[in-house]
């Protein structure tokens, strides 16, 4: 599977950031990740973001929708999704996928308090095919919670993708990257992290193998990293340490 993972900053224009998706989004992946939020970044904290959500046939689902065609491919984004209340903080999938999901575990925490401006999702953990293998999908500070992963990892995930606009800050990116890994590790799946860039958030975006091996690692600015999934590196992990056989609990 070949995974392209687009670092890259969302701003405050919905129009401007919908507008850089056809040339973010290249040929030839077959999965392309871009970041929580990536519609339209969160504003100062705390800031009301239901002016700024959209429904799912709005103009940013839709642009997704026709570049991931356009491609070939199938793309994950972050949007703030329009529910006649508070909204959801929402990752799509389109293309050779149609999932939406709504982050479960919103980020009151550090000093945030996501849950004043917008709703959690639903308990249900968001799976997705592709190429064959089941694909997972969690945001942002879901991270911070290994039942989550579990419960996508029992619904059959190889792999588990994380967009993310994880906030700067001290030891910050030394939490970011070592959940990916221990997520991965404990699991034995891939896991690939999409983060916005800094200097507001982390960058570091990451692809862990399902034995905890960092296979590409991004630096804090813009850029864009590719990376291959072996699938059969799931089942080699699984086979070599088969710590989901053994549970008890």
């Amino acid at each position: 599977m070949h995974v392209v993972l687009l670092q890259e900053a969302s701003s405050l224009d919905p129009a401007q950031n919908r507008g850089r998706l056809a040339s973010l989004v290249p040929e030839g992946a077959d999965l392309v990740v871009l970041p929580e939020a990536f519609a339209r970044d969160f504003g100062e904290p705390g800031s009301d973001l239901a002016p700024h959500a959209e429904p799912l046939d709005g103009p940013f689902v839709s642009e997704v929708e026709r570049v991931a065609a356009e491609r070939g491919t199938t793309v994950v984004a972050g949007l703030f999704e329009t529910t006649g209340a508070a909204p959801y903080n929402t990752v799509v999938v389109r293309g050779g996928a149609h999932v939406d999901y709504r982050k479960i575990h919103l980020y009151d925490s550090f000093g945030y308090r996501e849950s004043d401006v917008l709703a959690a999702g639903p308990i249900e953990p968001a799976t997705f095919q592709l190429d064959g293998a089941t694909v997972g999908v969690m945001t942002c500070y879901d991270l911070r919670f290994p039942e989550l992963a579990r419960r996508l990892v029992d619904a059959g995930a190889e792999v588990v993708v994380v967009p993310s606009a994880w906030v700067a800050g001290p030891r910050k990116v030394e939490h970011w990257t070592t959940l990916l890994r221990a997520r991965a590790i404990e699991n034995t799946v891939y896991v690939v992290g999409v983060g916005q860039p800094g200097p507001r958030y982390t960058g570091h975006s990451t692809v862990v193998g399902p034995l905890g091996d960092v296979i590409v690692e991004g630096g804090d600015g813009e850029e864009i990293l590719t990376a291959e999934l072996d699938l059969s590196a799931v089942g080699e992990a699984r086979r070599t340490n088969p710590s989901l056989a053994n549970r008890r609990l």
